[in-house]
């Protein structure tokens, strides 16, 4: 299988497609936001060690890991962006919903969404320019598109932040009309972005057939190391069972569906960035219900602080 094949094709995806996976990714998001509201992010000021612990594993610790994978791995270039990409999005779309069933601090996952989502609009451009560029094959890559850091965060910020105060503007003015709405749009939107993505994977199913091992088992390796991880962190400082199955699982769980529009939109649909989030955005929907299901069959220990 030769390395440069998979790097030089580009995923298939014509500007109306765009326009529908932009919309969609909104939609997600404003449905999301409309459980949110300003009483939420007071959790800061009463508990702000689990909320930093948070920020700091997704932020932080996931991109740091991913890189130590990419350098012990050294997957093809666009593979390796792509797991940077990954890496640099906020929590996923489905954190809320999985931490629930996990018995998790459902609380602290919303807190989580919305301040991930407000940091994404910088962090998620800044870490992926960061990393990228400390590993040669994928900082010639950056180098060659040259992308415009603040284009990117305007993107984001049309698709995460103004969806995020549009929502939470309806939850404070109309929280009943909010909470109605939240739970029909939630689900269909959700299932509207995965039939999207499906459909792109089918429309490019004779790349997929190619490379669908070789992408698949990396997705799952480093899906596995983002669970770890913020298991691993959550323990080591103290956090209670709810609040470490939460932070578990907003460190597994990326908005893949936002890193695989950014990578249409400012690197052409190159191949492998492409073919990663997208397997990425199915396969974690797979382990996080999975991982789930399990916790939601043990015990919560109360009597931890």
């Amino acid at each position: 299988m030769p390395q440069n094949s998979i790097d030089s094709i580009p995923i298939n995806f014509n500007e109306e497609s765009l326009w529908i996976l932009n919309l969609a990714l909104a939609l997600v998001m404003f449905g999301i936001s409309l459980e949110i509201s300003i009483g939420d992010f007071k959790a800061l000021f009463k508990k702000p060690k689990a909320i930093f612990v948070g920020v700091l594993s997704q932020f932080f610790l996931l991109p740091l890991v991913t890189f130590i994978l990419v350098i012990l791995i050294k997957p093809y270039p666009s593979i390796a962006l792509g797991m940077f990409m990954v890496a640099a999005c906020p929590g996923g779309n489905i954190s809320n919903f999985i931490t629930h069933i996990a018995k998790g601090n459902s609380a602290l996952s919303v807190c989580l969404t919305a301040i991930a989502t407000l940091l994404a609009i910088f962090m998620t451009p800044i870490n992926l320019e960061f990393w990228g560029s400390f590993y040669a094959p994928t900082a010639q890559i950056l180098k060659e598109v040259a992308i415009e850091p603040m284009a990117m965060v305007q993107l984001v910020f049309m698709l995460l932040g103004v969806p995020l105060f549009l929502g939470m503007w309806v939850n404070y003015w109309k929280p009943r009309l909010a909470k109605s709405i939240a739970r029909v749009l939630k689900i269909v939107s959700l299932l509207f972005f995965v039939v999207l993505i499906s459909i792109a994977l089918y429309t490019n199913r004779i790349i997929l057939v190619d490379y669908i091992w070789y992408v698949f088992w990396l997705v799952v390796i480093h899906n596995l190391i983002a669970f770890i991880s913020g298991f691993s962190l959550a323990k080591l400082v103290g956090l209670n069972t709810a609040n470490t199955r939460t932070i578990t699982i907003e460190t597994g769980i990326q908005n893949s569906g936002l890193g695989l529009l950014l990578i249409v939109t400012f690197f052409d649909g190159l191949g492998g960035m492409a073919l990663l989030a997208a397997f990425w955005g199915i396969w974690h929907l797979v382990s996080g219900l999975l991982l789930a299901s399990f916790w939601s069959s043990r015990e919560i220990i109360t009597k931890e602080i």
